[in-house]
């Protein structure tokens, strides 16, 4: 099959655009989408009502962009807010409950026993992190050579949770996000509370996927799917941060 009966394979899979026109609107005092003034709904038939006009414009964006037919893989925001209205809303501890599994087995807490650019790579990148989170939020973790568990302290992960709490369903929907695609709830953390940027954090979930690309290279396959993640990873360091200014 050549690449271009893929693409027309892939295209007729697809819904067709059935819209011509995106507005945001109004919905139960938050920013709903409008196409061609019908009020967008989720998969769970629920208005997809958000919670600043800024992140319902972003959205909006998406669906602008579509073209004859819609491609979600396009529409990442669009899927994470379905997710927060679908999936988090009203279940906020069982949300909260897996982001606390990953805490308790951070990525950052698992360290290589070498070669040493790599134990320097993870230290450089991990450390500053560690000792954020012992200093600011006030949760010290144990460190571990290899996969072996170590647990880590309860009162630490009892202040890990304590930031978590009280946070609404978009902003946990996207730490939740950020947390599974990094296989670290600090990171997801740290770059809600702006100590890193997404593209440091990005890079720090990665130090040893990367050392591995430097030593032996990378196939298409893998960079294609590193990119559908960072993808979902931007979108939701995007949500966290536009849901939270108007």
């Amino acid at each position: 099959m050549s690449d271009k009966d893929r693409t027309n394979g892939a295209a007729k899979a697809l819904p067709k655009r059935f819209y011509k026109d995106v507005a945001v609107s109004e919905e139960g005092g938050r920013a709903g989408l409008a196409l061609d003034g019908k009020p967008v709904r989720t998969p769970g038939k629920a208005p997809l009502a958000v919670p600043t006009r800024t992140l319902a414009e972003a959205i909006a964006e998406e669906w602008r962009a579509q073209g004859a037919h819609i491609d979600p893989r396009t529409m990442p925001l669009t899927k994470l807010a379905n997710s927060a209205i679908d999936g988090v809303a009203g279940r906020a501890q069982a949300v909260i409950d897996d982001i606390m599994a990953h805490a308790n087995a951070d990525l950052l807490c698992y360290r290589a026993s070498g070669p040493d650019g790599l134990l320097a790579a993870q230290a450089a990148h991990w450390d500053p992190i560690i000792d954020w989170a012992k200093d600011v939020l006030d949760a010290p973790l144990n460190l571990a050579e290899g996969v072996v568990h170590v647990a880590q302290p309860d009162a630490s992960l009892a202040a890990i949770r304590k930031k978590l709490e009280g946070l609404d369903a978009f902003a946990l929907a996207a730490l939740h996000v950020m947390t599974a695609l990094t296989g670290s709830a600090l990171l997801a953390l740290a770059v809600a509370k702006k100590r890193l940027d997404p593209e440091a954090a990005w890079e720090a979930a990665h130090v040893d996927e990367d050392f591995q690309i430097s030593q032996w290279g990378e196939d298409a396959e893998a960079e294609d799917r590193r990119a559908a993640r960072k993808r979902d990873f931007d979108a939701a360091a995007r949500t966290l941060d536009l849901s939270v200014h108007a």
